[in-house]
């Protein structure tokens, strides 16, 4: 019994200890990334890759949205009739009973 006190009482001990050490150590590890972050050649590189990923963002939406049109007819209708597209037509569906899968 007497050695379970003594573990016990060192085990909170160490903990109370380490627990302060710790948090200080995080608190530094905070302190040092906020200095970092706000250093100027550090927001300066953030604002390049920012601005290449609305760049990056910008070319990919057009591309997308060439392939859409290149997919059309000439006139802006799509190339298949959508009345019979597949799954969704209505023969299609029945050809399926509903507890199949």
């Amino acid at each position: 019994m007497r050695g379970k006190l003594i573990f016990i009482t060192g085990v909170g001990v160490g903990y109370v200890l380490g627990t302060r050490a710790g948090r200080e150590r995080f608190d530094q590890m905070v302190a040092q990334a906020r200095k970092v972050w706000e250093s100027p050649t550090v927001q300066e590189a953030a604002g390049v890759v920012q601005a290449q990923a609305t760049r990056f963002y910008d070319e990919g939406k057009q591309l997308v949205t060439d392939q859409v049109h290149k997919s059309s007819g000439r006139n802006g209708t799509p190339l298949r009739d959508s009345a019979d597209d597949g799954w969704d037509a209505a023969g299609r569906r029945n050809q399926f009973p509903a507890n199949s899968f």
